[in-house]
């Protein structure tokens, strides 16, 4: 994984970045078959969108991320939460052997990777992963959505063309959310010799055009986010495109791919 959402980026990673709703931690709780003895590793959690849920639903949860100020925030949304189980772990996918070490003799319930699985050496990941895991146990990768600027949607396509001028070049970028994407996920679980399966989570939600700005600048790396006063002009820019709304709706597809082992 690349560190390099610091600073300002993580502070929108935390404030825009999406949740998941309560269909995705039941789907993920039953693949896994996890209960309240389970510790489950969260790897790439950014500021916690997922791991703070999964921790009110099993034992203790391990949240894992190579940027320090990711990690800030997270526990930040911990203390607000008062979540207690939670154990914030400065790493990346090439640290999985050494938490292994940590974990002793323990063994964890699921590996969880939720919108970084692109940043991972999937190969190298899900093999070492194996060693950690608890009969019945597992791994889900999760992808909450295809990008903002990627969707079928007016207001998608919208957001797009405003983006590329700020980038100063079209914008076709999927962050692996996509069917080749999911592939390359299902690919590299059944090589690792796990059971796969998956299923997807399908929801209405309402976004604002913060919201949207918000999401976009979290997906950038620090040394290219706009200044202070080009993102200003940059929000504007989209609500007028818009047409002067500030919300539209949007159709989210959560995709969770399981690999688990006997």
């Amino acid at each position: 994984m690349r560190a390099d959402f610091s600073g300002e980026v993580a502070a929108y990673y935390a404030r825009h970045r999406r949740g998941y709703p309560p269909q995705v931690l039941d789907a993920l709780i039953a693949a896994c078959r996890l209960d309240v003895d389970d510790t489950v590793l969260d790897l790439g959690c950014g500021t916690g969108q997922l791991t703070l849920p999964l921790a009110a639903r099993v034992g203790a949860v391990i949240g894992v991320d190579p940027e320090p100020d990711m990690l800030a925030k997270a526990r930040e949304a911990a203390r607000r939460a008062t979540r207690a189980n939670v154990t914030w772990v400065l790493g990346a996918d090439r640290d999985l052997p050494a938490l292994g070490r940590l974990l002793g003799a323990r063994t964890i319930g699921a590996l969880t990777i939720a919108v970084a699985v692109h940043f991972m050496d999937r190969d190298t990941l899900f093999a070492d992963a194996r060693h950690l895991l608890r009969p019945g146990g597992g791994i889900a990768v999760i992808t909450n959505g295809a990008p903002l600027w990627a969707q079928d949607a007016e207001w998608s396509a919208t957001l797009r063309d405003c983006l590329g001028r700020l980038l100063g070049h079209p914008v076709t970028a999927t962050c692996q959310t996509d069917e080749t994407g999911r592939r390359l996920n299902q690919e590299a679980l059944v090589r690792a010799g796990y059971r796969y399966a998956e299923s997807f989570v399908q929801y209405d939600a309402q976004l604002t055009v913060e919201d949207m700005v918000g999401g976009v600048l979290s997906a950038m790396s620090t040394d290219r986010l706009p200044s202070a006063a080009g993102r200003a002009a940059f929000t504007a820019e989209v609500r007028a495109a818009l047409g002067g709304r500030d919300d539209v709706t949007e159709r989210v597809r959560v995709w969770l791919q399981f690999g688990t082992i006997d």
